[in-house]
Parts: structure tokens; C-alpha cells; sequence
């Protein structure tokens, strides 16, 4: 059983349906349900894909999206004054955008085991707190 951190755009992937990166989203939720691991984000996470839905006026979807990140479906992780002293450290050593920094401080602050992205610039980092950062091509499961 493990802690595994979803960076917001599986979210999107999986919420929009993209072509190419949906199938394997689901693919991955499945086998995390199937083994036990909690699925974890922050709640910066939530804002981030409410933000499109409501740009795009998908209300409905909106309202369903915030159902599915409530317990026990995903385990929100808070951003909090040692959350945000992590993730200065981590903005400070390494060179990443604001937001991908407060996804691997909120990540590391709660010791997640995996941390989940389709961005090759992070899975190429080493975080204290993070045991490992993966892409979806990721063969753990």
C-alpha cells in the first residue's frame, strides 16, 4: 500500500478524456484501487482543474470533480506554513515553476511514496520527502 501524489494533469487527462494520456490515467487509478494505495493531491490541485471546467462553463462536471476529491476517492493534501517553508527550499535549489513547486512541497511535507507526472523536467529532480517522482510510462504496478 502506498502514498501516490497525482500532479494536476492526470486529473485533466483523465476529466477531459485526452486522446492519447486518458486510457492510461484510468488505467492507473485501477491498479492503485486494486492494490489499496491512497491516492493523495494537494488542494491546489482542485482549483487547478475546477479552473478550466468553469472556464469552459462545464459546471455539472465542476460539481462532479468536487465530489470525486472528497474522501475516500482522494486524500487532500493541505498547504500549510511548513508546507510553504518546503516548498521555498525547493524553489530555491531547483528551477521550476511556482506551481510545480507547491505540488512537490505539498508531496514531500506528507512522505507520499510515489509522486505521479507527465512532466519530464520533475522526474529528472530528487525531493527529501518524496521517495520517487515517475512519469506515466511508470512500470510499478
Amino acid at each position: 500500500m502506498s502514498r501516490i501524489y497525482w500532479d494536476t494533469m492526470l486529473f485533466i487527462y483523465w476529466t477531459e478524456e485526452h486522446p492519447q494520456y486518458a486510457d492510461r490515467v484510468a488505467e492507473l487509478h485501477s491498479r492503485m484501487m486494486t492494490r489499496g494505495d491512497t491516492l493523495c493531491t494537494s488542494v491546489f490541485t482542485a482549483g487547478e482543474v475546477l479552473c478550466g471546467l468553469y472556464r469552459t462553463g462545464a459546471a455539472e462536471q465542476a460539481r462532479q470533480i468536487k465530489e470525486f476529491f472528497n474522501p475516500p476517492n482522494v486524500e487532500m493534501l493541505p498547504f500549510n506554513l511548513e508546507t510553504a517553508d518546503r516548498y521555498a527550499q525547493i524553489r530555491g535549489k531547483n528551477k521550476v515553476s511556482p506551481a510545480d513547486a507547491v505540488h512537490l512541497a505539498t508531496a514531500a511535507e506528507s512522505q507520499t511514496t510515489l509522486f505521479l507526472t507527465n512532466d519530464d523536467r520533475l522526474k529528472r529532480l530528487v525531493i527529501a520527502g518524496i521517495d520517487f517522482i515517475a512519469g506515466l510510462d511508470v512500470d510499478l504496478f
